[in-house]
């Protein structure tokens, strides 16, 4: 399977030290956060060079840019223009850099607004976006978080959505702690639209986000791999650590854990 880390994992890290880590580690790939102050420098208002620079470098390292991952989100009537047009601008950043996917969130509900308005104004938004990614060739993959973690209401927004350069990225983590599924419930749900799946481990406990090493909190990562090497899934897995531990630390052992854990379901499948 192929692995990713994003740029959350060491937010302080140019771009070269994040793509010598990707190499050292045996990772695939990199998901880069844009618009919250990496040091990356991946973001809007790149000028023809820099942005050839980067393409160079990830070429150079053998290290894809799979996803550029941005907060754009569209349940807020207030907001949701200003959200259209900025995931229109980063679709821009996404196609020069020859990223295939842009991760933006469905967004929180604000109080007093019926789920099933917020519902149709992310349809809504969604559909208008769809043939601009698509223009692109890019895909727009919303993830399951905030209000929107159930796969059955990311499932429900994406059938009405129902366009090819929108999908899903499955965080496994939200669809049990904040949607309540198992991960052979939330896979069976969000299969049809499943483009990209992040990982990472911690506490269910929903008053605050805990991240642990993979088998040791309450995110059981066996069965996310025994269904996806099952379905045959040939995207991405992206470890998602939020200014965690240093990245030496929890990078290549997340990374060991996991392929510990491919390898111990191929040998039961002999």
């Amino acid at each position: 399977m192929k692995y990713a880390f994003t740029s959350f994992s060491c937010p302080n890290r140019d771009l070269r030290s994040m793509l010598a880590m990707a190499q050292e580690y045996g990772y695939y790939a990199l998901e880069i956060r844009s618009g919250a102050r990496h040091a990356h420098g991946i973001e809007l208002g790149l000028d023809q060079k820099s942005a050839a620079d980067i393409r160079e470098a990830f070429s150079a390292s053998g290290i894809s840019l799979h996803c550029l991952s941005v907060s754009c989100h569209y349940s807020d009537p207030t907001t949701v223009q200003a959200n259209v047009e900025l995931t229109t601008a980063y679709i821009g950043l996404a196609k020069e850099l020859e990223a295939p996917f842009l991760r933006v969130f469905c967004g929180i509900i604000p109080q007093g607004l019926p789920r099933e308005a917020a519902r149709e104004r992310i349809v809504a938004a969604l559909q208008q976006l769809a043939s601009v990614a698509s223009a692109a060739g890019i895909t727009l993959v919303v993830e399951t978080h905030d209000d929107w973690s159930s796969p059955s209401e990311m499932a429900a927004v994406m059938a009405a959505v129902d366009h090819p350069a929108v999908g899903v990225v499955w965080d496994v983590m939200h669809t049990l702690r904040g949607g309540g599924s198992s991960m052979e419930e939330a896979y069976l749900l969000l299969k049809p639209w499943l483009r990209h799946v992040h990982i990472h481990d911690g506490l269910l406990d929903l008053s605050k986000l805990t991240f642990m090493p993979i088998g040791h909190g309450e995110i059981d990562h066996v069965p996310v791999v025994r269904i996806l090497m099952e379905e045959g899934y040939d995207g991405v897995l992206t470890g998602e650590w939020l200014n965690w531990e240093a990245p030496d630390i929890h990078l290549p052992r997340e990374l060991a854990t996991m392929r510990k854990y491919e390898l111990s379901l191929c040998d039961k499948a002999k």
